[in-house]
């Protein structure tokens, strides 16, 4: 009986303790409207604000598309260069950045952070942007993004870059995260993990960068701007919610124009994972920039536009 007492009154403090433990809403947080920048640009797509920068002008519509803790920020030096040649939109994917950020019921009528609705967000874009396709440029799981576009509407897709993409790298299986996520406990302290997870920009960019004495205090204020927006941390739980196991079975299948980067010291997804990507996909070609972390375009940007110009220039022999 003693036995039966312990067990249960453990299960209790198991079952009822997190709920116990408090998530208020963070303090000091703003509309991201509040924060956007002088040249930020907002449309308004299935009742999402998405947050955009364009520069440059042509028939050639060239999409960056940031990866996790990102934003448009992340595509800083390379937009200019590439904008002499194209069309070039940069904009914050769902989640992040000073994109709008929906909770609650408005998830019941579309959920922007799903595969799903980022996929239809990013075809809604090009459409919006008056270009029946575009060449995309992923980072990262903005590199997943891409691919799944391409997976869905090969029409809108004249090209990919995949930048160090998570493809590979998916914790959607893991049993730390199903129990986060598949408990009500897990649900409830979803946003608290989020704050720990994002909160310290410092060191996921010490992650990210080869070379962190390249790391000026710019590059971080750039980087916190976005956690002042409004609910991020439970926007970025959301995202969390809607992962899914990915099915690889498409990627051979994906008959796209497609080069494949990676820095040869990348940290957070092995050269490894690009090397099998550039493998699996058909009309694939791959790069490694060396002594570069997980961000060639930011750590590496001009060995990152001396291998993507010219790629993007093929494309347009191939019409």
């Amino acid at each position: 009986m003693k036995f039966i007492v312990i067990v249960v009154s453990l299960l209790s403090v198991v079952l009822i303790a997190p709920f116990l433990i408090p998530v208020r809403d963070l303090e000091g947080t703003v509309d991201p409207l509040l924060l956007a920048d002088e040249d930020s640009m907002f449309v308004n797509i299935k009742n999402i604000n998405i947050h955009y920068k364009s520069a440059g002008e042509g028939s050639t519509l060239v999409l960056l598309l940031h990866g996790f803790g990102a934003s448009t920020f992340s595509w800083r030096e390379v937009i200019g260069p590439l904008a002499e040649e194209y069309f070039v939109v940069a904009f914050d994917r769902p989640g992040f950045g000073f994109t709008s950020r929906p909770l609650g019921k408005d998830l019941e009528v579309f959920n922007p952070y799903s595969m799903e609705g980022q996929v239809e967000l990013t075809v809604s874009l090009i459409e919006h942007l008056g270009y029946e396709e575009a060449i995309l440029i992923g980072n990262s799981a903005g590199g997943l993004t891409a691919l799944e576009v391409a997976a869905s509407y090969p029409q809108k897709v004249k090209g990919l870059v995949l930048v160090d993409a998570a493809v590979y790298t998916n914790d959607a299986d893991n049993p730390f995260f199903n129990l986060l996520t598949n408990t009500p406990q897990g649900r409830h302290l979803g946003p608290l993990v989020s704050r720990i997870f994002l909160g310290n920009s410092r060191n996921l960019l010490d992650l990210a960068w080869y070379d962190t004495s390249k790391l000026t205090p710019d590059i971080l204020e750039g980087y916190e701007k976005p956690l002042k927006a409004e609910n991020w941390d439970r926007a970025l739980w959301e995202l969390t919610l809607a992962r899914k196991p990915y099915d690889y079975s498409k990627i051979p299948v994906i008959y796209v124009p497609s080069l494949v980067i990676t820095g040869d010291n990348d940290r957070i997804v092995p050269v490894e994972d690009s090397v099998r990507l550039a493998k699996e996909l058909p009309l694939a070609q791959l790069s490694i920039i060396p002594d570069t972390g997980h961000l060639p375009h930011e750590e590496s940007p001009g060995e990152f536009l001396e291998i993507v110009l010219p790629f993007l220039r093929s494309l347009a022999t191939m019409d």
